[in-house]
């Protein structure tokens, strides 16, 4: 349980109604910040505005999958409150406050830093990608049917990357019935392809693979699939790009030869925002109960 632990919730999607849900539940002492539209009442939860939050009581500080933009606005899609987050404000904080996003920039990381506070980023973590990885390809699925002409049972895909996003989009895929092709760059991971079925290839051997290629995905954040990649693809192609923004495809070329091209970097909270942020609230509410365990030993009580 999180008795007596005060955590600000301030900003987010729908994803962070299930982090509140989990925290309420666990009897933590939760403040929400950005949230005065929101019709849910959440039993030890109080609709706060940033101006009011006790920064000084503050155990811990969760924030948006997007953390904040690189001035330190908080995306607050249930509030039409402007809400920035400020170095000032974290040093008023506990020096045991950790701050919990999904991701991070260079704004959040200096402030954090600066204040000497601890930031976990909850999507670098092993656990929260590859639980994400199953509302992804199934948002893959969705969007590869919707802009495609045939079915992927007998279509040529190719897989950039074999991480955690991408080794679940191969496996899937391929057991809808298409032909898999993935590119990867490590040796280890050109065997795991293989092993796995797949027909592996060098991303440098990119332009030689595409010729053929119905839906190409990508989940490599670098420019893979640049002018001359998009040049030898058949014009029927669909690319979806699953890498954080701005993705790993040359939008521009794309459009000017007439392939349709589709970045969708966090479909988990578009396609299954309850269960993403299911994902979310059991990884975090793990780490809080783990965090509080270590103080209080720490403390000897």
């Amino acid at each position: 349980m999180l008795t007596n632990l005060h955590i600000a919730v301030i900003g987010g999607d729908a994803r962070q109604l299930e982090v509140i849900r989990k925290l309420s539940e666990m009897d933590a002492v939760v403040s929400l910040v950005g949230f005065e539209q929101l019709d849910h009442g959440f039993t030890g939860a109080k609709k706060k505005h940033y101006d009011e939050l006790n920064f000084n009581e503050m155990d811990a500080i969760v924030l948006p999958v997007s953390g904040t933009n690189p001035s330190g606005q908080v995306d607050t899609v249930f509030s039409n409150e402007s809400i920035t987050l400020t170095e000032e404000a974290l040093k008023q904080t506990p020096p045991h406050c950790t701050i919990y996003s999904g991701i991070s920039n260079d704004y959040l990381e200096q402030i954090t830093k600066k204040a000497k506070r601890t930031l976990v980023k909850l999507f670098e973590r092993d656990d929260v990608a590859i639980y994400n990885s199953i509302p992804t390809v199934e948002g893959t699925i969705m969007m590869v049917i919707q802009h495609t002409d045939i079915t992927i049972h007998g279509s040529n895909v190719m897989v950039l990357g074999l991480g955690r996003v991408g080794m679940s989009v191969a496996r899937v895929f391929h057991a809808l019935g298409a032909k898999v092709k993935v590119g990867a760059r490590k040796p280890e991971h050109i065997a795991r392809i293989t092993e796995m079925g797949f027909i592996p290839f060098q991303l440098y051997q990119l332009k030689d693979h595409v010729a053929n290629t119905d839906v190409c995905i990508n989940t490599i954040p670098a420019l893979v699939i640049d002018a001359s990649v998009i040049a030898k693809m058949p014009s029927h192609a669909l690319i979806v790009d699953l890498a954080s923004k701005p993705g790993g495809t040359d939008f521009r070329y794309a459009e000017k030869r007439g392939i349709k091209a589709l970045l969708a970097p966090g479909l988990p909270g578009i396609v299954a925002p309850k269960t993403a942020g299911k994902i979310i609230a059991n990884v975090l509410s793990q780490l809080l109960m783990n965090d509080l365990a270590a103080r209080k030993e720490k403390n000897g009580s």
